[in-house]
């Protein structure tokens, strides 16, 4: 049995893989090159990944695998069809990351609610030493509680934040973006509703055909011109470009992303013109990467493949 990690650094340095020797023959990359999967995977039994594209280009002459698995509750890098006609299985981690998604996206909204970069300037600047006042209050910030908190996607990770507003006082709304959801603890809204009513709005669904540029100029001319909108999903949920002209036009109040269309962000991304944190904040894509959750993200990879060993069908999408 040969296992294949193409994408080792995907979950940090600073946690172990080395579990999976305990299943067979461990190969481990730090990172793969698209051109260079097909060699990697060439004798693999089992293949895990995370961003590397996994399809019939890349994985045709790897005769031997049997099972993909993810270092990510997303899959669109995987050719599913594809897999599936050759009797691989796929498998992804499943509820992981949903505390510290959670809490980056609290972190996003309260960095740009309290204008948390404008004050820490103020203070290291010298300013405030020489104000003579104890405090300052120039730049106006307002209390989430008693706020509407709006929320597309109502999984894991939206029931948390759900959770969490609910706690700070907000009256919470949510969209079903698959038009499944049969969640009963808050109140479902059409997706006009939810752009209209939100002064928070904040994105925790998967990238479909029906959630792409889900978040285009003329939903963000819907919003409050105070309206805060939070990105921790994927993204090109939002359009980016739209959200540069929205955010300069003041058709919303503020941003705050974790994810953007391309990844790293492209040099030409509009969003890179505006240095204003206090308008738009962007991390690279950590809200999933606390050590606590990118340790479970491995461990549950690990108890897939091992699962899937003993015969078991455990997280597996294209069953």
């Amino acid at each position: 049995m040969k296992i294949v990690i193409l994408e080792r650094n995907s979950v940090g340095t600073d946690v172990d893989v080395s579990m999976f020797s305990n299943l067979g023959e461990l190969v481990s990359y730090d990172n793969t090159k698209k051109e260079e999967i097909q060699a990697r995977v060439k004798d693999a039994d089992i293949i895990v990944s995370n961003k590397s594209l996994l399809n019939a280009e890349t994985i045709g002459g790897a005769e031997k695998v049997k099972l993909i698995c993810q270092f990510a509750t997303g899959y669109d890098n995987v050719d599913l069809a594809y897999c599936s006609s050759r009797g691989i299985k796929v498998a992804n981690t499943v509820d992981y990351c949903t505390e510290t998604v959670a809490q980056h996206t609290f972190a996003l909204a309260f960095y740009i609610l309290e204008k948390l970069n404008d004050y820490d300037r103020f203070v290291k600047s010298g300013e405030y030493t020489k104000s003579g006042r104890f405090t300052n209050f120039d730049k106006m910030f307002t209390e989430i509680c008693g706020k509407t908190w709006g929320i597309a996607g109502m999984g894991n990770i939206g029931r948390k934040v759900a959770e969490i507003a609910k706690a700070f006082g907000c009256k919470v709304i949510f969209y079903s973006t698959s038009g499944k959801s049969t969640c009963k603890d808050y109140r479902q809204v059409d997706f006009d509703t939810l752009l209209t009513e939100s002064d928070i709005l904040s994105l925790h669904c998967p990238l479909t055909e029906r959630t792409k540029n889900l978040i285009d100029l003329e939903a963000m001319k819907k919003m409050k011109n105070s309206a805060l909108l939070i990105n921790v999903a994927r993204g090109a949920v939002v359009n980016n470009a739209d959200l540069y002209t929205a955010l300069v036009e003041e058709e919303i109040g503020g941003a705050g992303l974790d994810v953007v269309e391309k990844e790293p962000i492209a040099e030409d991304n509009p969003l890179m013109k505006i240095k204003d944190s206090g308008k738009l904040i962007i991390t690279p894509h950590i809200g999933w990467a606390s050590v606590e959750a990118r340790t479970r993200c491995v461990e549950e990879a690990y108890k897939n493949a091992e699962a899937f060993l003993r015969g078991e069908s455990r997280n597996i999408v294209n069953a």
